[in-house]
């Protein structure tokens, strides 16, 4: 937290503050004693402020976590008392050799400065947090806006790209060949293209879905687009039961399907593989790869937002690592993190 304004201001006006406290100010030597006041006021609140900052900062560090909010505030409370007192004793000790007077050091006077130095570490420490807190909460609120409108952006792509010339005049002109009295393929295709289009309207509005409807998405969205590749696509999935529990970002691992599917040679005498996959090693990541033979003619553009979307949005809903991309032996990988 950038606080540089507010210990410029906040140090000296809690000084001056402390300073008029000990007032009134009058008769004989009274601007010196302001003066004094006044330059011990100053080196206190100093001390006590930057002190008492570092150990917020040193906490807020090693528990940053919402949920470890309480228990940060209990041990910030009892390292700042302990903190207030010894400062206080040690500096009301070093000061008493110079002014007796002004520094007593019997316990009773001691005891009622440590009290009086507690009283502006509470009010700067809380306002520390308040104003911690609402950054937070305005972080929170920006971050909530972006994944809506990211969540909607892939919806739209989605839509969109189910909603295509190409994809609706392919899959009309496979459906015109299969539809026959009592034929059950045309049924299953139709039923199949109803289901895309519900998960679609489900997954609308939710941050993240549970992979195992999202691969059951994904397989159905993929037997779309059997019916027209035949043995040109080959599909595999091999993913362990405990990563179906986890989640994933809905729509996110359709898109890295369509995009092998649109930016890659499928045929005969080169197929196209799939893989989505997770390894017993990295049971929190999702691999989704394909061969690499990029598509040279024929090609349907593409917006170029579907990948740097994904990452987007999962970047918003705080996983663990992002979304990582590789390119090797002939094959593209995506690794999308499971939340």
């Amino acid at each position: 937290m950038n606080d540089r304004l507010f210990r410029l201001w906040g140090i000296p006006a809690l000084a001056l503050l402390i300073t008029l406290s000990d007032g009134p100010y009058n008769g004989p030597g009274a601007g010196i004693r302001f003066m004094m006041n006044g330059a011990f006021s100053l080196g206190f609140t100093v001390f006590f402020w930057l002190g008492n900052r570092a150990l917020w900062g040193w906490l807020l560090r090693r528990l940053p976590r919402v949920e470890q909010t309480p228990r940060r505030l209990w041990m910030l409370a009892g390292l700042s008392v302990a903190f207030t007192g010894a400062g206080t004793v040690l500096l009301t000790l070093a000061l008493n050799t110079v002014l007796p007077k002004w520094f007593p050091v019997q316990p009773a006077a001691l005891f009622q400065q440590i009290r009086f130095n507690l009283l502006p570490t509470i009010v700067v420490l809380t306002l520390y947090e308040a104003i911690y807190f609402f950054q937070q909460w305005e972080q929170n609120v920006r971050r909530a806006d972006q994944m809506a409108r990211a969540t909607t952006q892939a919806q739209l792509d989605a839509l969109l790209s189910q909603l295509d010339p190409h994809f609706l005049f392919n899959n009309l002109n496979t459906l015109s060949a299969l539809i026959e009295p009592g034929n059950l393929p045309a049924q299953q295709f139709v039923e199949q293209l109803a289901d895309v289009y519900r998960y679609v309207l489900l997954a609308q509005g939710q941050p993240t879905v549970p992979l195992a409807e999202e691969l059951a998405f994904v397989e159905t969205y993929l037997a779309l687009h059997k019916v027209r590749f035949r043995e040109n696509l080959v599909v595999e999935i091999a993913v362990l039961p405990p990563a179906l529990a986890r989640r994933v970002a809905p729509l996110s691992v359709q898109v890295l399907v369509e995009n092998a599917l649109k930016h890659n040679v499928a045929s005969r005498e080169h197929p196209l593989h799939l893989r989505l996959a997770t390894a017993a090693d990295a049971p929190h990541v999702l691999l989704v790869e394909n061969t690499l033979r990029p598509r040279l003619a024929g090609l349907v553009p593409g917006t170029g937002t579907g990948l740097p979307n994904v990452r987007r949005r999962y970047e918003l809903l705080g996983a663990a690592q992002a979304v990582e991309v590789q390119e090797e032996a002939g094959r593209f990988i995506v690794k999308l993190p499971l939340i």
